[in-house]
């Protein structure tokens, strides 16, 4: 038998305690952007990796205002969002070189949102054969890069969204 070693999900399996507010609200804040997974931030977007990803340069994409309700985001709040989202995309496309790209949001708890009161884009590189046998038999996901290290890779690229 072989053994599948991630000595960084540690630290998720210590967690004992929840994080404070809606990450979408408070992360952007944080005086330690690294450690907080967030990549950039526009006049009304924020940009971070997922901290559970489904694969390597897993993004989370938000409106800085807290809304739920994706009529009642304004214009302007929404174009901000879509021209992040589109230049993300290609900062992924360009950094990971994947096959294809995964672009999604889930509205509501019976949609799939881990986090129903806050909009946000999810956008997940794929590759041929990134899915296997590991999620559905042994209820593991297995990581080829940590986070950090995709985070270092992506960050460069996303300074030149505008502030």
């Amino acid at each position: 038998m072989k053994q599948l070693w991630a000595p960084w999900r540690m630290a998720y399996i210590e967690a004992s305690t929840k994080e404070e507010g809606c990450i979408f609200c408070t992360r952007f804040q944080s005086s330690d952007l690294r450690a907080s997974l967030v990549l950039a931030q526009t006049p009304y977007t924020v940009v971070m990796l997922n901290k559970f990803p489904y694969n390597n340069g897993h993004l989370l994409l938000a409106p800085k205002r807290h809304e739920h309700e994706l009529a009642q985001l304004p214009a302007d709040d929404f174009a901000d969002l879509n021209e992040t989202l589109r230049r993300s995309v290609a900062i992924v496309r360009d950094v990971f070189q994947p096959g294809g790209v995964n672009l999604g949001m889930n509205l509501g708890r019976c949609a799939g949102a881990g986090i129903e009161d806050h909009l946000h884009w999810h956008i997940v590189p794929r590759w041929e054969g990134d899915t296997n046998f590991m999620p559905v038999l042994g209820e593991t996901r297995v990581m080829p890069q940590h986070l950090l290290e995709s985070y270092d890779r992506l960050k460069p690229l996303f300074q030149n969204l505008p502030a």
